[in-house]
């Protein structure tokens, strides 16, 4: 017996918020991450994730401006708990020559968070009909995922390997 009129527009603006919330906790991690990276390649990565970081914050805007809500965030303690967890390999392995190595796993952590939240949202916006709101999300999904897939080339051309032979 339901007992809720809970609907996917429900989830989908409680998930808007939660990526919303996200994002913006995101921005303010990625320039300590910057300044903790050892490699010159993972700072600039980091730099330039930001940059399009802003880039989605604005997206996400025009998002809630497509579903007629205002932007506003939703505590989300899933994306507290990754970017903690990447602030205590900062501390823990400052000077250490796994550093980066444990930045970059730290990061694919949070693209994996954001590809999968984006993803669900595009196929939300999809099946309710939001078409503009659809390129908006799936250019933001897309974003993500190189983003991923450049941090896997700079764990496999030095972060892993300076961090792996320093400990032979």
């Amino acid at each position: 017996m339901a007992t809720s009129t809970k609907t996917l527009e429900n989830l989908f603006h409680d998930h808007l918020k939660d990526i919303y919330y996200a994002e913006k906790k995101i921005l303010k991690a990625l320039p300590k991450m910057a300044k903790g990276a050892e490699s010159a390649k993972l700072k600039a990565a980091f730099q330039k994730h930001q940059k399009e970081t802003e880039g989605q914050i604005k997206r996400l805007e025009q998002v809630f401006d497509i579903f007629g809500k205002k932007p506003q965030g939703k505590k989300c303690p899933a994306i507290d708990g990754i970017l903690e967890e990447g602030d205590e390999t900062l501390k823990e392995y400052k000077g250490s020559d796994a550093l980066d190595a444990g930045l970059v796993a730290s990061a694919q952590a949070v693209e994996h968070y954001e590809i999968t939240r984006y993803g669900t949202l595009k196929r939300w916006a999809q099946v309710l009909g939001m078409k503009d709101a659809v390129k908006l999300l799936d250019e933001t999904l897309q974003q993500e995922s190189k983003t991923d897939e450049d941090l896997t080339k700079l764990a496999d051309s030095g972060a892993n390997d300076k961090a792996v032979k320093m400990a032979a």
